[in-house]
């Protein structure tokens, strides 16, 4: 099932589908040659914005956890790609630990797990699922919405590897973004493989140098199909550690703020767009969904009156600002925004994010947010050549996708210049 979405598949957006479909069998080589050079995350999710005059990434995620909301359709090509990765890295894998997040009261959470557990089972692997938790002292079997039960297992860490009883495995996926830190019992394992790496984790974790990484995969692509990278790269400013109590504080993010929409509103001009620009807040250093909207350095002095917006922020923080893309896609009345889910270097499926109570310029990634699953399973490596477009759901699913590799590889390149074990070179 496609959701009819009220404006997915119209407007100014279509000459870049075009572009992106006339350049289908480039693209493709491309990144098969990116691959030969580059290793892809594990999994990785991508939030999505269509501009109706851009279509850009502005969130990637290592540890995606909603693999409950795709479509059932989905599932064979997630088993497949979950067999890719998984005789990439561990031919002989025969056990595999998921590590959950500590927050388990979550149903929705716990039924991602079991999603998980079922893609990797039906890839032939043992399943077991351990939590780091404290709270987790025996095996304990919570049943689901569906009717469906999850057990957790308390980790056990003997001679440096870590399992649960009677289960040794030789591969572990971490299913939680570790935003609290690294507990010692996942450091310095003997001989499993740890998935994600721990550098993939918010202790080190930077969106600048995402987005930096993102910007040169942008480039890259742009100048092969022969588009502005801005079509598809949300500009950002890195604003460093800011003290949002002191005016010192305040003052330098204003020369941020209006700096960084200086530059938005130049290319506005450009391409003749009459929407007023706008700039979101972010940390730098962690997954908290923090996202302000600021169209105007002056909001920012309403949004410290209100001050709940920046309760989160108090003391010196890292701060990123990223260019605002405007969503123009619809589920009935409701704000939409596609996100895309991959495995190794494949798209498997996704589902658009759904807010009703939040404005085309807002982050839906917020409490009150709903999901509709996309079927990128029969269409997101099929599109439909000769469709006119703005027509055709595959096609626009294809570039959503295309799009979401750009960020998965630019994530791999964020891996690799941040990973503590590799040889760097000036």
């Amino acid at each position: 099932m496609v959701p009819h979405l009220v404006t997915a598949l119209t407007g100014p957006i279509n000459e870049l589908e075009q572009r992106v479909l006339d350049s289908m069998p480039a693209i493709e080589r491309w990144f098969r040659l990116e691959w030969m050079e580059h290793t892809p995350p594990f999994y990785t999710s991508v939030d999505v914005r269509n501009a109706g005059f851009k279509l850009a990434p502005v969130d990637t995620d290592f540890f995606p956890a909603s693999w409950n909301n795709l479509t059932e359709s989905m599932l064979p090509l997630a088993v497949q790609a979950a067999m890719a990765a998984i005789e990439k890295i561990c031919p002989e894998a025969r056990n595999l630990l998921i590590v959950p997040d500590n927050n388990l009261r979550n149903t929705s959470y716990l039924s991602n797990l079991a999603q998980l557990r079922r893609v990797f089972h039906m890839a032939g692997l043992n399943v077991r699922i351990g939590s780091i938790s404290p709270d987790v002292k025996k095996a304990t079997t919570i049943e689901l919405p569906g009717g469906e039960t999850i057990t957790l297992e308390p980790v056990v860490r003997t001679k440096g590897r870590l399992g649960v009883k009677n289960f040794d495995p030789c591969t572990i996926l971490l299913n939680t973004d570790l935003s609290a830190g690294v507990p010692g019992i996942l450091e310095d394992l003997n001989e499993q493989y740890l998935l994600p790496p721990l550098h993939a984790s918010w202790t080190t974790r930077r969106k600048s140098t995402h987005f930096k990484c993102y910007e040169e995969v942008s480039k890259r692509f742009g100048k092969l199909i022969g588009v502005d990278p801005w079509l598809i790269n949300p500009l950002f400013d890195k604003c460093g550690s800011v003290d949002l109590d002191t005016e010192a504080g305040m003052q330098t993010l204003a020369t941020h703020v209006d700096a960084l929409l200086g530059k938005v509103r130049k290319k506005y001009k450009e391409y003749g767009i009459k929407e007023k620009p706008f700039v979101i807040l972010k940390t730098d250093d962690s997954s908290d969904g923090l996202g302000i909207t600021l169209r105007d350095v002056k909001d920012l002095d309403a949004v410290r009156a209100k001050g709940s917006a920046f309760g989160s922020l108090q003391g010196v923080r890292e701060l990123i600002l990223q260019e605002g893309v405007l969503t123009r896609e619809r589920m009935n009345d409701a704000v939409a925004e596609p996100v895309v889910y991959m495995m190794d270097r494949y798209v498997v499926g996704g589902f658009y994010r759904i807010h009703a109570e939040r404005g085309v310029d807002e982050n839906l990634n917020a409490p009150g947010s709903s999901y509709v699953p996309l079927a990128f399973a029969e269409s997101t490596h099929l599109p439909q050549p000769g469709e006119r477009p703005g027509v055709s759901a595959p096609n626009r699913f294809y570039m959503y996708g295309v799009v979401a590799r750009l960020a998965m590889l630019a994530a791999s390149y964020e891996l690799e210049a941040t990973d503590p074990d590799a040889e760097h070179y000036d």
